[in-house]
Protein backbone atom coordinates (compact mmCIF):
# COMPACT_ATOMS: atom_id res chain seq x y z
CA UNK A 1 0.00 0.00 0.00
CA UNK A 2 1.05 3.41 -1.17
CA UNK A 3 2.29 6.10 1.76
CA UNK A 4 0.10 8.63 2.60
CA UNK A 5 -0.39 12.00 0.71
CA UNK A 6 0.01 14.92 3.04
CA UNK A 7 -1.39 18.20 2.39
CA UNK A 8 -2.13 21.51 4.40
CA UNK A 9 -5.47 22.28 2.71
CA UNK A 10 -7.90 19.65 1.06
CA UNK A 11 -11.04 20.54 -0.39
CA UNK A 12 -13.63 17.98 -1.67
CA UNK A 13 -16.04 19.10 -3.94
CA UNK A 14 -16.01 21.03 -6.77
CA UNK A 15 -19.25 23.46 -7.60
CA UNK A 16 -18.97 27.20 -6.64
CA UNK A 17 -18.32 26.92 -3.00
CA UNK A 18 -15.31 24.16 -3.64
CA UNK A 19 -13.48 26.38 -6.63
CA UNK A 20 -13.88 29.85 -4.86
CA UNK A 21 -12.18 27.82 -1.80
CA UNK A 22 -9.45 27.08 -4.03
CA UNK A 23 -8.95 30.31 -4.67
CA UNK A 24 -8.87 32.19 -1.69
CA UNK A 25 -6.87 28.94 -0.24
CA UNK A 26 -4.47 29.36 -3.10
CA UNK A 27 -3.85 33.10 -2.84
CA UNK A 28 -3.24 32.34 1.21
CA UNK A 29 0.03 30.09 -0.52
CA UNK A 30 -2.17 27.24 1.28
CA UNK A 31 -1.70 24.87 -1.30
CA UNK A 32 -5.17 23.63 -1.45
CA UNK A 33 -5.92 19.98 -3.00
CA UNK A 34 -9.10 20.12 -4.69
CA UNK A 35 -10.52 16.57 -5.32
CA UNK A 36 -13.84 17.16 -8.00
CA UNK A 37 -16.00 14.34 -6.95
CA UNK A 38 -18.99 12.88 -8.96
CA UNK A 39 -20.16 15.44 -10.64
CA UNK A 40 -16.97 18.22 -11.80
CA UNK A 41 -18.99 21.52 -11.43
CA UNK A 42 -22.00 20.49 -9.11
CA UNK A 43 -25.77 20.88 -9.75
CA UNK A 44 -24.63 24.13 -11.90
CA UNK A 45 -23.55 21.17 -14.41
CA UNK A 46 -27.19 20.51 -15.05
CA UNK A 47 -28.37 23.64 -15.33
CA UNK A 48 -28.63 25.73 -18.66
CA UNK A 49 -28.88 29.56 -18.33
CA UNK A 50 -27.39 31.14 -14.99
CA UNK A 51 -28.76 34.90 -15.26
CA UNK A 52 -28.57 35.89 -11.36
CA UNK A 53 -24.73 35.54 -10.88
CA UNK A 54 -23.19 39.00 -10.85
CA UNK A 55 -20.51 39.57 -13.41
CA UNK A 56 -22.26 37.73 -16.04
CA UNK A 57 -24.35 40.76 -17.74
CA UNK A 58 -25.43 38.69 -20.31
CA UNK A 59 -26.11 35.70 -18.62
CA UNK A 60 -23.84 32.22 -18.75
CA UNK A 61 -24.59 28.69 -18.79
CA UNK A 62 -24.02 27.08 -16.01
CA UNK A 63 -21.76 24.52 -17.07
CA UNK A 64 -19.69 27.20 -18.76
CA UNK A 65 -19.57 28.94 -15.22
CA UNK A 66 -18.05 26.24 -13.75
CA UNK A 67 -14.87 25.87 -16.20
CA UNK A 68 -14.81 29.27 -15.34
CA UNK A 69 -14.22 28.90 -11.85
CA UNK A 70 -11.94 25.79 -12.40
CA UNK A 71 -9.46 28.07 -14.72
CA UNK A 72 -9.42 30.54 -11.99
CA UNK A 73 -8.48 28.29 -9.10
CA UNK A 74 -5.88 26.63 -11.60
CA UNK A 75 -4.76 29.88 -12.36
CA UNK A 76 -3.71 30.44 -8.91
CA UNK A 77 -2.09 27.37 -8.47
CA UNK A 78 -4.86 25.32 -6.63
CA UNK A 79 -3.94 21.25 -7.36
CA UNK A 80 -7.86 20.03 -9.26
CA UNK A 81 -7.91 16.22 -9.66
CA UNK A 82 -10.82 14.27 -10.08
CA UNK A 83 -11.32 11.33 -7.95
CA UNK A 84 -14.47 10.99 -5.53
CA UNK A 85 -14.31 11.05 -1.41
CA UNK A 86 -15.14 7.72 -0.22
CA UNK A 87 -14.16 7.66 3.34
CA UNK A 88 -13.15 9.47 6.21
CA UNK A 89 -11.39 9.66 9.51
CA UNK A 90 -11.36 12.63 11.53
CA UNK A 91 -11.24 11.27 15.02
CA UNK A 92 -7.54 12.97 14.84
CA UNK A 93 -4.81 14.91 13.17
CA UNK A 94 -3.95 15.34 10.34
CA UNK A 95 -7.22 14.28 9.00
CA UNK A 96 -7.30 11.10 7.35
CA UNK A 97 -9.75 11.13 4.17
CA UNK A 98 -9.67 8.41 1.23
CA UNK A 99 -10.40 8.65 -2.59
CA UNK A 100 -11.68 6.21 -4.84
CA UNK A 101 -11.58 4.04 -1.82
CA UNK A 102 -7.61 3.55 -2.32
CA UNK A 103 -5.87 6.54 -1.78
CA UNK A 104 -5.36 8.22 1.49
CA UNK A 105 -4.42 12.04 1.84
CA UNK A 106 -3.56 13.49 5.28
CA UNK A 107 -5.13 16.96 5.41
CA UNK A 108 -4.36 19.70 8.12
CA UNK A 109 -7.20 21.25 7.25
CA UNK A 110 -10.32 20.05 5.46
CA UNK A 111 -13.27 22.22 3.72
CA UNK A 112 -16.46 19.74 2.69
CA UNK A 113 -18.04 21.07 -0.21
CA UNK A 114 -20.07 18.02 -1.61
CA UNK A 115 -23.29 20.12 -2.28
CA UNK A 116 -26.97 18.31 -2.40
CA UNK A 117 -28.82 16.45 -5.17
CA UNK A 118 -31.91 17.58 -5.52
CA UNK A 119 -34.03 15.01 -5.05
CA UNK A 120 -36.14 13.73 -8.21
CA UNK A 121 -39.56 12.12 -9.47
CA UNK A 122 -37.56 9.13 -11.04
CA UNK A 123 -38.78 9.94 -14.29
CA UNK A 124 -37.22 8.42 -17.67
CA UNK A 125 -39.54 12.09 -19.37
CA UNK A 126 -37.90 14.07 -16.14
CA UNK A 127 -34.24 13.54 -16.53
CA UNK A 128 -34.60 14.07 -20.51
CA UNK A 129 -36.49 17.56 -20.16
CA UNK A 130 -34.54 18.55 -17.58
CA UNK A 131 -32.71 21.71 -18.47
CA UNK A 132 -35.75 22.22 -21.29
CA UNK A 133 -38.51 23.48 -19.29
CA UNK A 134 -37.97 20.57 -16.58
CA UNK A 135 -36.31 22.21 -13.07
CA UNK A 136 -35.75 21.48 -9.73
CA UNK A 137 -35.10 25.53 -8.12
CA UNK A 138 -37.93 28.07 -8.86
CA UNK A 139 -35.71 31.03 -7.92
CA UNK A 140 -33.37 29.84 -10.25
CA UNK A 141 -35.08 28.93 -13.34
CA UNK A 142 -38.78 30.48 -13.10
CA UNK A 143 -38.08 33.63 -14.45
CA UNK A 144 -37.85 31.83 -17.55
CA UNK A 145 -41.51 31.19 -17.54
CA UNK A 146 -42.84 34.57 -17.07
CA UNK A 147 -46.75 34.85 -18.49
CA UNK A 148 -46.43 30.80 -18.74
CA UNK A 149 -47.95 28.22 -17.50
CA UNK A 150 -46.55 25.48 -15.52
CA UNK A 151 -46.47 22.85 -12.55
CA UNK A 152 -44.71 22.20 -9.37
CA UNK A 153 -44.66 18.96 -7.47
CA UNK A 154 -44.52 18.71 -3.51
CA UNK A 155 -46.45 19.54 -0.35
CA UNK A 156 -43.98 20.82 2.42
CA UNK A 157 -42.50 24.41 2.57
CA UNK A 158 -40.32 24.48 0.15
CA UNK A 159 -42.98 23.85 -2.94
CA UNK A 160 -45.27 26.09 -1.41
CA UNK A 161 -42.72 28.71 -1.20
CA UNK A 162 -41.76 27.69 -4.50
CA UNK A 163 -45.28 28.06 -5.57
CA UNK A 164 -46.18 31.24 -4.64
CA UNK A 165 -42.87 32.64 -6.23
CA UNK A 166 -43.71 31.31 -9.61
CA UNK A 167 -47.36 32.80 -9.13
CA UNK A 168 -46.19 36.38 -9.17
CA UNK A 169 -44.33 35.41 -12.31
CA UNK A 170 -46.82 32.60 -14.13
CA UNK A 171 -50.03 32.89 -15.70
CA UNK A 172 -51.12 29.83 -13.75
CA UNK A 173 -49.52 27.22 -11.19
CA UNK A 174 -50.74 23.58 -11.11
CA UNK A 175 -49.50 22.55 -7.42
CA UNK A 176 -49.31 18.49 -7.85
CA UNK A 177 -49.96 16.87 -4.21
CA UNK A 178 -49.76 13.01 -3.89
CA UNK A 179 -51.64 12.90 -0.55
CA UNK A 180 -55.17 15.33 0.25
CA UNK A 181 -53.15 17.26 2.78
CA UNK A 182 -49.75 19.39 2.55
CA UNK A 183 -47.42 19.30 4.92
CA UNK A 184 -46.24 23.09 4.30
CA UNK A 185 -47.00 25.05 7.44
CA UNK A 186 -50.21 26.39 8.07
CA UNK A 187 -49.48 30.04 7.49
CA UNK A 188 -48.20 28.97 4.10
CA UNK A 189 -50.97 26.52 3.06
CA UNK A 190 -53.19 29.39 3.54
CA UNK A 191 -51.28 31.57 1.73
CA UNK A 192 -51.52 29.40 -1.27
CA UNK A 193 -54.57 28.36 -0.94
CA UNK A 194 -55.61 31.89 -1.04
CA UNK A 195 -53.07 32.55 -4.18
CA UNK A 196 -55.54 33.44 -7.00
CA UNK A 197 -53.59 31.47 -9.60
CA UNK A 198 -52.50 28.77 -7.75
CA UNK A 199 -54.69 25.54 -8.77
CA UNK A 200 -54.05 22.31 -6.32
CA UNK A 201 -54.62 19.19 -7.42
CA UNK A 202 -54.89 16.86 -4.44
CA UNK A 203 -53.96 13.12 -4.55
CA UNK A 204 -52.13 13.59 -8.04
CA UNK A 205 -49.16 12.17 -9.05
CA UNK A 206 -46.96 13.02 -12.40
CA UNK A 207 -47.18 9.66 -14.58
CA UNK A 208 -45.17 11.53 -17.24
CA UNK A 209 -44.21 15.28 -18.51
CA UNK A 210 -44.94 15.52 -22.06
CA UNK A 211 -43.13 17.13 -25.02
CA UNK A 212 -40.19 16.30 -27.42
CA UNK A 213 -37.65 19.32 -27.49
CA UNK A 214 -39.30 21.41 -24.74
CA UNK A 215 -41.72 20.63 -21.90
CA UNK A 216 -45.56 20.80 -23.55
CA UNK A 217 -47.54 19.09 -20.58
CA UNK A 218 -48.27 16.32 -18.27
CA UNK A 219 -49.80 13.10 -18.09
CA UNK A 220 -51.35 13.40 -14.41
CA UNK A 221 -53.21 10.51 -12.67
CA UNK A 222 -55.90 11.15 -9.41
CA UNK A 223 -54.98 8.53 -6.72
CA UNK A 224 -58.58 8.53 -5.49
CA UNK A 225 -60.25 7.75 -8.97
CA UNK A 226 -58.01 6.33 -10.71
CA UNK A 227 -58.82 9.23 -13.61
CA UNK A 228 -55.96 10.41 -15.85
CA UNK A 229 -55.75 13.37 -17.56
CA UNK A 230 -53.39 15.73 -19.45
CA UNK A 231 -52.70 19.51 -18.42
CA UNK A 232 -50.63 21.89 -20.65
CA UNK A 233 -47.70 23.55 -19.03
CA UNK A 234 -44.42 24.91 -20.39
CA UNK A 235 -42.59 24.63 -17.21
CA UNK A 236 -42.27 21.42 -14.76
CA UNK A 237 -40.42 22.34 -11.41
CA UNK A 238 -39.83 19.32 -8.74
CA UNK A 239 -39.81 20.48 -5.01
CA UNK A 240 -39.64 17.34 -2.94
CA UNK A 241 -36.43 18.41 -0.99
CA UNK A 242 -32.61 17.70 -1.50
CA UNK A 243 -30.24 15.56 -0.18
CA UNK A 244 -26.92 16.71 1.05
CA UNK A 245 -23.96 14.68 -0.03
CA UNK A 246 -22.83 14.47 3.90
CA UNK A 247 -22.67 10.27 4.51
CA UNK A 248 -19.21 9.72 4.37
CA UNK A 249 -18.90 12.42 7.22
CA UNK A 250 -21.60 11.19 9.86
CA UNK A 251 -20.23 9.89 13.06
CA UNK A 252 -17.54 12.52 12.74
CA UNK A 253 -19.02 15.76 11.91
CA UNK A 254 -22.45 17.20 13.43
CA UNK A 255 -25.67 17.55 11.16
CA UNK A 256 -29.33 18.41 11.72
CA UNK A 257 -32.08 15.34 11.20
CA UNK A 258 -31.99 15.92 7.46
CA UNK A 259 -28.00 15.31 6.90
CA UNK A 260 -26.96 19.36 6.48
CA UNK A 261 -24.02 19.77 8.28
CA UNK A 262 -23.74 21.99 10.63
CA UNK A 263 -21.52 25.30 11.50
CA UNK A 264 -20.89 28.13 13.92
CA UNK A 265 -23.28 30.43 12.94
CA UNK A 266 -21.52 33.05 11.29
CA UNK A 267 -18.63 30.94 10.12
CA UNK A 268 -17.81 28.01 8.09
CA UNK A 269 -16.52 26.04 11.41
CA UNK A 270 -17.62 22.28 12.24
CA UNK A 271 -17.51 20.70 15.25
CA UNK A 272 -14.56 19.28 14.25
CA UNK A 273 -11.05 21.64 14.89
CA UNK A 274 -9.94 22.21 11.37
CA UNK A 275 -12.67 20.58 9.35
CA UNK A 276 -14.96 23.50 7.68
CA UNK A 277 -17.81 22.93 5.43
CA UNK A 278 -19.23 25.36 2.34
CA UNK A 279 -22.54 25.62 -0.11
CA UNK A 280 -25.21 23.77 0.04
CA UNK A 281 -24.31 20.78 2.25
CA UNK A 282 -24.57 22.99 4.85
CA UNK A 283 -26.89 25.62 3.79
CA UNK A 284 -30.36 24.30 3.35
CA UNK A 285 -32.18 28.08 3.30
CA UNK A 286 -30.90 29.77 -0.06
CA UNK A 287 -29.02 27.41 -2.34
CA UNK A 288 -27.95 29.95 -4.45
CA UNK A 289 -24.59 30.07 -6.58
CA UNK A 290 -23.23 33.01 -4.61
CA UNK A 291 -24.10 32.25 -1.30
CA UNK A 292 -21.86 28.88 -1.97
CA UNK A 293 -19.13 31.03 -3.62
CA UNK A 294 -19.51 33.77 -0.36
CA UNK A 295 -19.35 30.39 2.05
CA UNK A 296 -16.61 28.82 0.08
CA UNK A 297 -14.20 32.08 0.82
CA UNK A 298 -15.23 32.11 4.28
CA UNK A 299 -14.25 28.49 4.30
CA UNK A 300 -11.20 29.10 3.20
CA UNK A 301 -10.08 32.32 5.21
CA UNK A 302 -11.01 30.05 8.47
CA UNK A 303 -8.96 27.48 7.32
CA UNK A 304 -5.81 29.93 7.12
CA UNK A 305 -6.56 31.11 10.29
CA UNK A 306 -6.75 27.83 11.48
CA UNK A 307 -3.33 26.70 10.04
CA UNK A 308 -1.30 29.86 11.09
CA UNK A 309 -2.51 29.51 14.83
CA UNK A 310 -1.47 26.30 14.64
CA UNK A 311 1.67 26.88 12.95
CA UNK A 312 1.04 25.00 10.14
CA UNK A 313 0.99 27.68 7.44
Amino acid sequence: MEAAEKVHCLIIGSGPAGYTAAIYASRANLKPVLYQGIQPGGQLTITTEVENYPGYPEGVQGPEMMVDFEKQAARMGADIRYGLATKVDFSSTPHKVWIDDEKLIEADSVIISTGASAKWLGLESEQRLNGYGVSACAVCDGFFFRGKEVAIVGAGDTAAEEALYLSKLCTKVHMLIRKDAMRATKVMQDRVLNAPNIEIHWNTETLEILGDKKVEGMKVKNNKTGEESVIPVQGFFVAIGHQPNSDIFKGFVDMDEAGYILTVPGTSKTNVEGVFAAGDVQDKHYRQAVTAAGSGCMAALDSERYLSAKGLA
